[in-house]
């Protein structure tokens, strides 16, 4: 097949070398953007009378007749074609012949890529904008039906005190939702419309930009045609910002394995999204929740691999940069694929109620609640804490939970300690206290769920 490039060339290109260089086994899915961006570009070239009104036509329904065929899958992908740029170029030439030549006018391959991998992402970024905001809504369901409900609350992975329940969920609705806004700040940096850029140095013919950004749905246009074509950090915070989603998803995902074993029995995973063991009949694996941990690695794989490829290319652009598309495109199905089915998971997750709130209040969660009762009666909190650790310590020598003692047991470590002291040990109480905003008294939780309601219009 004879190269757009052939004319400097006595020789043809070896098969192996078209075989190793080509990027349309992979690029080939960015098919629709370069087509809209051609025909946008055919617009500009006939506002500036480069093309006439009737050539523009001709190459505007060969593109409308290509995209028909790419569409049903009628073209073969053959990889001397290269790219989706001279698939599409090379299948408007034999639509329209040589006229099909004039619609690269002043255009280069390197803003043509740069312009289709935008309009990807544009795309894409809302989509996956939307997932996040069902994903919240599972979330956000699921706190306002479990409301009221005790669980207990970690660090170190020891029980620490007790929380709602709700407010554990609404947690991960607050990732959740600056995940969604870090997506869209990343979105007005995407939103730059590259085209007319040309190899690096600017279109040299009047090629108008703002009518072509108007045309293609971009707010603005770039600045600089060498750093137009030369960069991909606008891909880079992209898999940056779904690498720290995919990072609060892995964890989420890590949480409902830990509660949904037997040794925590606080949840229940829905049947469907588990499997079973080919020789343990007993088995329920959350093959679901570990591949969601383990995709998170392949997303922040891609973010590195990105990172490493631009990190040493000088200006402007470079033939390393066709090595973004396959983290790109991967980390993004990758992160896609997770939302789509974390969200029916989170639908049908249930709760073991009696064994949330009986680890709610056991293994000593109210020992700070008796610090803070002392500190109530005048004492200062580090004399309160060692009196309660005191108590905690008497407790695990006799086998006993700290509302198994006896008010008589209890003074014989504080005067202080009077028989208002058992309300102070009842975790309700507990979580009443905590009315400061973000704090998981009913009161504060509930009004964490309406303004979440409120936002995704629930």
């Amino acid at each position: 097949m004879e190269k757009p490039w052939g004319g400097r060339f006595r020789e043809r290109t070896e098969r192996v070398v078209e075989e190793f260089t080509a990027s349309l086994p992979f690029d080939i899915r960015l098919w629709k953007e370069d087509i809209e961006g051609s025909k946008a570009y055919c617009r500009a070239l006939m506002r500036a009378g480069i093309l006439s009104e009737e050539e523009g036509q001709k190459i505007l329904e060969g593109l409308d007749e290509i995209a028909g065929e790419l569409e049903r899958g009628e073209v073969e992908l053959d990889p001397s074609w290269e790219d989706v740029h001279m698939l599409v170029e090379g299948l408007l030439r034999r639509k329209v012949g040589e006229l099909g030549g004039k619609l690269h006018t002043g255009r280069s391959r390197n803003d043509q890529v740069v312009l289709d991998l935008r309009l990807w992402l544009l795309r894409t970024i809302g989509e996956q904008r939307e997932l996040l905001a069902e994903l919240r809504r599972a979330l956000v369901r699921k706190a306002e039906q479990w409301f009221g409900i005790l669980a207990p609350g970690y660090t170190h992975l020891r029980r620490a005190q007790p929380v709602l329940l709700s407010h554990y969920l609404m947690a991960y609705n607050e990732m959740f939702k600056r995940d969604s806004e870090r997506l869209s700040e990343c979105r007005k940096r995407v939103d730059i419309m590259p085209l007319g850029s040309s190899a690096l140095s600017g279109n040299p013919y009047p090629i108008d930009r703002e009518f072509l950004a108007e045309l293609l749905g971009f707010s603005r246009i770039s600045e600089n045609s060498i750093d137009a074509v030369s960069d991909r950090d606008f891909a880079l915070e992209y898999l940056s910002a779904i690498s720290i989603c995919m990072i609060h998803l892995s964890r989420m995902a890590e949480d409902l394995i830990l509660w949904s074993s037997d040794e925590f029995g606080l949840v229940e995973l829905p049947e469907g999204f588990c499997t079973g063991s080919s020789i343990m009949p007993q088995k329920k694996n959350p093959d679901v929740l570990e591949l969601v941990r383990g995709k998170a690695g392949r997303v922040i794989g891609a973010f590195v691999s990105l990172a490493t490829t631009l990190k040493g290319l000088p200006l402007a652009y470079n033939r390393d940069l066709q090595e973004d598309k396959e983290p790109l495109f991967g980390a993004s199905d990758t992160f896609q694929g997770v939302l789509r089915v974390m969200v029916p998971l989170l639908e049908g997750l249930g709760i073991r109620k009696e064994r949330l709130e009986q680890m709610a209040s056991g293994g000593f969660a109210m020992a700070t609640e008796l610090a803070d009762y002392l500190v109530h009666k005048g004492l200062p909190f580090r004399e309160a804490h060692r009196i309660a650790g005191q108590i905690v310590r008497h407790c695990e020598e006799k086998g006993k939970d700290l509302r198994e003692l006896s008010l008589e047991e209890l003074r014989g470590f504080s005067e202080l300690l009077d028989g208002d002291v058992l309300l102070w040990l009842d975790p309700h109480h507990a979580l009443r206290r905590r009315g400061v905003p973000g704090g998981t008294s009913p009161e504060r939780v509930k009004e964490a769920i309406e303004r979440a309601k409120e936002e995704l219009g629930l």
